[in-house]
């Protein structure tokens, strides 16, 4: 069945309408999310530096997130929409408030985006020195970067089952995180049943669930 120019241009339309909405939709996220993290730290900004993320748990238990930006405000609000580890965590635990006294907390420190990388460095060791249980799978900084703690192949039934969904909860989350968009469709927004499967969806998606210590 051939495919008029009609209903060619008629789809590239609906496309572009579609796609315009999309980048609506995202922009309002984005600005939303950076009056968010405003009220945790009314100094954010665009600079280039090192962010870092706190947060302690009932148990009195310390985390800590360190990373670099080009644009700090930006890369906050990349956070909020990502699914990396610490991506999640934001999502589980929350911005800190007097109302949520165990959600994370935002600190920064501008450096000239050459020192970027010896900065994180420096700031993921000094944090792991003082009793922080890092949220950063590597002593970051490009370059000669290491994997932190030890990582051993698992071993038995169970402990190849669990490392099997780890793997493959990482491979769905990159592929989300570089392609795709998971949202609540719009039909369903503000139903509480949607938004409960939406968060059961994005615990999946953390390899780190699929583990003893899955409180960070």
């Amino acid at each position: 069945m051939k495919t008029s120019k009609r209903q060619e241009t008629d789809f590239m339309k609906r496309r572009a309408i579609k796609l315009n909405q999309n980048l609506k939709r995202a922009k309002a996220i984005e600005q939303k999310n950076k009056q968010r993290l405003m009220t945790v730290n009314p100094n954010l900004d665009e600079g280039s530096g090192i962010y870092f993320l706190t947060r302690e748990n009932e148990e009195k238990i310390k985390f800590s997130y360190v990373g670099q930006a080009r644009h700090i405000l930006s890369r906050m609000c990349q956070h909020m929409v990502g699914y990396q580890h610490i991506d999640l965590s934001l999502k589980r635990h929350g911005l800190y408030s007097p109302q949520n006294p165990y959600g994370w907390k935002i600190g920064f420190l501008h450096f000239p985006i050459s020192e970027l990388d010896e900065k994180e460095r420096y700031y993921i060791t000094q944090y792991a020195k003082n009793g922080y249980q890092s949220r950063n799978k590597d002593t970051g900084g490009g370059a000669g970067k290491q994997e932190l703690g030890e990582r051993k192949p698992s071993r038995g039934y169970r402990d190849g089952i669990i490392q099997g969904k780890r793997s493959l909860a990482k491979e769905l989350s990159g592929i989300i995180q570089k392609h795709l968009t998971v949202t609540i469709r719009p039909d369903k927004q503000g139903n509480k049943v949607s938004e409960k499967q939406l968060e059961k969806f994005n615990s999946l998606l953390d390899e780190n669930n699929y583990k003893e210590d899955s409180n960070g």
